[in-house]
């Protein structure tokens, strides 16, 4: 007994002599497709260092869905990411909504002091945001107030913007419209497509949250906050299926944007006509256009206004106002995508026109 109060005597005495570790702030991260993972490992990297402050103590994502050929039920990329990295299943929310009383009641027993959204998808009512200390910040992929909304990448592309950035922005309960806590410039590349640029987007996003989190921690990042000119606000609505499709009446550029804008899902589609001459045999193909340019010098013969020539590699279709679209890969249904030389060998001869 003597010896067993003493072992206790010592050990008490060593752990009082040692300063106890600042307890982590519990981080909430919420995000669904694979855009986000880039921010979440970003968080995960920063929270392991030695001098962090913070703990990500749970995330928030989509249900899983039916994705892929097999069309298995999947978590979504985020959820499985966080499956990997050893987080717990509990502490892995996946509400049909955000406004659900038992995850909003899970959600406040790991009194989170901050959540960060990075294309979460999901509208976060105000009994969310009233629950983290320092508010949620979202990471969103344009220069606020320009283009609020669910596709702000595919939409500035679509309007050829030359140049867009990614912003820190508290959330509230009007669409992407809470003070902007720091944003980042970068000029677009008129070749660059809607994946990689949101890819990019979010990786910068995630540098400029990292950097900005200590400010966000001791509260000085809201009175830095500037408000959003509602004026100056422009919108990014989600794309809709049947905007996949391709008019050649209109000008080259137009169409070049939109499939940069695009590409990924849900891509952009025409039909054309194969002709063959000898049999007079006419058959409508629908093709996925991969990959696009604005043809720099045309010259198209009388009467070809409506026929797709070869040249250089691409399919040439004229558009409108005199211009043309060099398509550079294409791909049928249920077949891979190849180069435009492929697809023309594969003609055999027989002509093509627009529709």
């Amino acid at each position: 007994m003597i010896l067993r109060r003493l072992i206790c005597y010592n050990a008490s005495s060593t752990v009082s002599s040692i300063a106890p570790s600042p307890k982590k702030k519990p981080l909430i991260f919420l995000g669904s497709p694979q855009v986000s993972v880039t921010v979440l490992e970003a968080l995960f990297n920063a929270s392991a260092s030695p001098n962090s402050s913070f703990e990500v103590a749970g995330i928030v994502t989509q249900p899983p869905s039916r994705r892929d050929r097999g069309r298995k039920v999947l978590p979504s990329p985020v959820a499985q990411y966080a499956l990997d990295k050893g987080l717990p299943s509990d502490l892995i929310f996946s509400p049909e909504k955000a406004g659900d009383e038992a995850f909003l009641s899970a959600l406040r027993e790991l009194q989170p002091e901050l959540c960060i959204t990075a294309a979460y998808g999901n509208i976060l009512p105000t009994k969310f945001l009233k629950i983290p200390l320092h508010g949620t910040v979202n990471i969103h992929p344009s220069l606020l107030p320009l283009y609020r909304g669910a596709a702000p990448v595919q939409r500035a592309l679509q309007d050829g913007v030359p140049e867009t950035g990614v912003s820190l922005a508290f959330t509230v309960r009007k669409l992407d419209a809470g003070p902007v806590i720091a944003s980042k410039r970068f000029q677009v590349d008129d070749l660059i497509k809607a994946p990689e640029l949101l890819l990019f987007l979010f990786s910068e996003g995630s540098k400029l949250l990292i950097h900005e989190l200590p400010s966000i921690f001791d509260g000085s990042a809201k009175s830095k906050a500037v408000p959003q000119d509602d004026s100056k606000a422009t919108l990014a609505p989600k794309i809709a299926p049947d905007e996949a499709w391709l008019s050649f009446d209109k000008e080259a550029f137009v169409l070049h944007n939109k499939v940069r804008a695009f590409a990924g899902w849900p891509g952009t589609r025409a039909k054309v006509v194969v002709l063959d001459d000898k049999s007079g045999q006419q058959n409508v193909l629908e093709l996925k256009i991969m990959s696009t340019r604005v043809c720099k010098d045309l010259e198209i013969q009388d009467g070809g206004q409506d026929y797709v020539t070869f040249k250089k590699g691409s399919l040439v279709f004229p558009c409108g106002g005199g211009t043309a679209l060099e398509v550079l890969e294409v791909q049928l249904p249920g077949k891979k995508a190849i180069n435009a030389a492929a697809f023309w060998n594969g003609l055999r001869g027989q002509k093509l026109k627009k529709l």
